[in-house]
């Protein structure tokens, strides 16, 4: 059998597999389609697992890395899913009170891959908190496929309450100093331009491709932004314009990167859309971006 590399596949395939992950094909319309590119000794079944996340092999920290104080808690959140369930973690050393940073899920709950995200910024030396907006459900299942499923029963906006109401727990948490940020993927990039838009006092945000407010909402924005985007993510990207314009009317600081030759995803290292130089720039960024401004 073949082995596969990412240089062997098309864009055609990651292209495939972003409306998957996206709901907008369900599995077996993937399976259908990836067949047409089983080709040369490629079969559909190394094809699926190939593009499928890796949990197992690409924590960055590791649930037990004894440089961190790293937990489960449960949360409050009165306008959405009730009690929350959430990974909350900070470093051992270090001073008594951090900046905090809300770290938003894709949409498939708080997987290993994000909760993985919420150490490396307490590595960074902030308070951080990564809650599962599948907590009323159950929880993150333990599979992204069924993830997607639960995730598409909540309504968005509830789940928006849950993370806002998630700033709210960090920002009275006695270990921080009251500044408070948010970063997101996907899904949660979303989540992260909203909550610039709802939460006046947000110290800053920083979404990663994820779809853009409306374009009379951006007057409530305070925070200071700064956008993650993928140069082949035709989907996300095709909503920037308007953002952009709204943005510069309404006077609002924020700085955008567009990544070159990467997809949706390319932050996420578990599966093959991730690019490491331009997740390794973007998260560089994305720290100094929140030392900045969570003084």
């Amino acid at each position: 059998m073949k082995e596969l590399r990412k240089e062997d596949i098309s864009q055609e395939v990651f292209d495939l597999y972003d409306d998957y992950a996206h709901n907008k094909i369900d599995r077996r319309s993937f399976v259908e389609k990836l067949s047409l590119y089983a080709v040369g000794g490629v079969t559909v079944t190394s094809l699926m697992s190939f593009m499928m996340p890796d949990y197992e092999t690409t924590a960055v920290v590791k649930q037990d890395d004894k440089r961190l104080d790293s937990e489960f808690i449960n949360y409050d959140s009165p306008k959405g899913g009730g009690s929350i369930r959430a990974l909350l973690s900070k470093p051992k050393k270090g001073k008594k009170k951090l900046p905090g940073i809300v770290v938003v899920h894709e949409n498939r709950g708080l997987n290993p891959y994000i909760e993985d995200v919420g150490r490396r910024a307490a590595l960074e030396g902030f308070i951080s908190i990564a809650p599962d907006a599948l907590t009323p459900l159950g929880g993150y299942p333990g599979n992204d496929d069924e993830g997607r499923t639960m995730q598409r029963k909540r309504n968005r906006n509830e789940m928006l309450e849950d993370f806002m109401a998630a700033y709210e727990y960090l920002k009275t948490h006695e270990n921080c100093t009251g500044k408070v940020g948010v970063v997101g993927f996907c899904f949660g990039g979303w989540i992260s331009n909203m909550m610039a838009v709802n939460i006046p006092d947000l110290a800053a945000a920083v979404p990663y491709y994820g779809r853009q407010p409306a374009d009379e909402m951006v007057s409530q924005i305070n925070a200071p932004l700064m956008l993650q985007y993928a140069d082949l993510d035709k989907r996300v990207n095709e909503g920037w314009p308007a953002y952009e314009a709204a943005l510069k009317k309404n006077n609002k600081q924020y700085v955008a990167h567009f990544y070159p030759e990467v997809n949706h995803g390319f932050h996420n290292n578990t599966t093959p859309r991730y690019d490491e130089e331009a997740a390794t720039l973007s998260w560089n960024r994305t720290i100094e971006f929140f030392k900045e401004n969570l003084k």
